[in-house]
């Protein structure tokens, strides 16, 4: 087979078969797929798409490029949840600990930040010592003992995914819902699961804004998950704010601190992470419905159940002992922390959350390039929400920067991202439909 003619084919619309997707997968692992091919043949995908059968065979064949784990006599369900990504999306921290807690085992496999979007890994970073590439003996052992754990690929799973992911961060090709159904389902489906729930964002800070297209590629997840035999479900959820109060690396991971411990909870925050995780105990089989889940959800908030399981997961992962009682000790401050000041009174009628994730990135809390390094202090922290009463001069944030001059432009990007409006906006729900795959 000749990779350019199969890249031709589907850049002129036609089906490819399952031996040549296979065939193509092959070449984003042993190398023999240049960049450059790569990245047309996901262009031609962006644009031309797959047929159904298309998704399952490239999923499957993804999924199938390397290791694939399994967990016997676990003595509990092994659940995962994935989100499509979005600007202060740190649920993921959150979540794990609380469904361990609950009875679930997590292994957690995450991605770095896509575009405009954090990503768990580079979260997770932020904390010193912190270990995202354990051996796999390491990673089972914490799965097991502490009930969950958060990492990053390692080279043997899923490799073919590894390598197209960064590929399309930096080719405008993210948002495709063929490449994101078999990149999600690449990594979950050699995590050996019994169960997943997608946590499928639309708005002006995901990567689907459209409802519609969310909904699209809930399906397709749905479908191909539940068609390779893992239990799926998927909730759509409102993604034109930012979620919670902070977008960045460390300041996420210590409002999840707060969170955990009862600190501090945003509404919207707790109302997707509760949610989240009372869909994956329905899954898992631990809860007859979402009402009994995540009454266990606050049981094990209440309790500090869950505040527990992730020092736990830390610390079993090199991370500090004492990161939950003493967080200010040990995440990275940045050096330059200036207030985003209101422009006029009013209230705050909406936020382009598109525009608040590119201004994390440009401080260099994300990537504009597969190899950029991250800076885990910078970001905004005090994000004041949709309907908030403001008068001028008032915070509508904090930035954290690496030097003034940094800080001045994220001023004006997020400034330039909030409007004003003379009278409260109407409250959005953050919940959507629930789809069961």
């Amino acid at each position: 087979m000749l990779p350019q003619e199969l890249i031709r084919r589907k850049r002129d619309g036609q089906a490819l078969n399952a031996e040549e997707l296979i065939w193509l997968v092959q070449g984003l692992v042993d190398g023999s797929l240049t960049e450059g091919q790569a990245a047309a043949f996901a262009m031609a995908v962006y644009f031309r798409g797959m047929s159904m059968a298309e998704r399952v065979a490239f999923t499957l064949a993804m999924a199938r490029s390397g290791r694939t784990m399994a967990w016997p006599d676990m003595g509990r369900p092994v659940v995962d949840k994935h989100s499509t990504g979005g600007v202060g999306d740190k649920i993921s921290l959150m979540l794990a600990p609380i469904a361990a807690a609950c009875g679930l085992a997590v292994p957690m496999i995450s991605g770095r930040g896509l575009g405009h979007t954090g990503g768990t890994l580079d979260k997770m970073q932020a904390i010193p010592g912190y270990r995202v590439d354990p051996e796999p003996a390491l990673f089972e052992r914490v799965v097991r003992e502490v009930g969950c754990a958060i990492i990053g690929q390692t080279a043997d799973l899923a490799p073919a995914d590894r390598r197209l992911y960064a590929i399309r961060d930096v080719t405008a090709t993210v948002e495709s819902i063929d490449l994101i159904t078999a990149s999600i389902l690449s990594k979950k489906l050699a995590a050996g699961l019994d169960g997943l729930v997608m946590d499928v964002k639309y708005g002006s800070g995901a990567f689907m804004a459209a409802e519609a297209d969310a909904e699209a590629l809930a399906r397709s997840i749905a479908t191909v998950a539940t068609g390779a035999g893992t239990r799926t479900r998927a909730v759509l959820t409102d993604m034109n704010e930012v979620l919670g109060t902070t977008a960045g690396n460390a300041v996420e991971v210590a409002e999840a601190i707060d969170y955990l411990t009862g600190a501090k909870r945003e509404a919207r925050l707790h109302g997707v992470t509760t949610a989240l995780t009372a869909e994956m105990l329905v899954v898992g089989g631990l809860a007859a419905d979402r009402a009994a889940g995540e009454a266990m959800v606050e049981a094990a908030l209440a309790s500090g159940a869950a505040a527990e399981a992730f020092q736990r997961m830390v610390t079993a992962l090199g991370g500090p002992s004492d990161l939950v009682t003493r967080a200010d000790a040990h995440l990275p401050v940045a050096p330059v922390i200036m207030p985003v000041p209101a422009t006029r009174a009013g209230f705050i009628g909406a936020q382009d959350c598109r525009a608040i994730g590119v201004a994390v990135v440009e401080l260099k809390g994300g990537r504009s390039r597969a190899a950029d390094p991250i800076d885990p202090r910078v970001g905004f922290s005090q994000i004041q929400p949709v309907g908030t009463a403001v008068r001028a001069g008032d915070p509508l944030a904090l930035v954290h920067a690496a030097d003034t001059a940094e800080a001045e432009r994220a001023i004006l990007r997020y400034t330039a991202a909030v409007t004003l409006t003379d009278t409260a906006p109407p409250v959005r729900a953050i919940l959507g439909a629930t789809i069961d795959g």
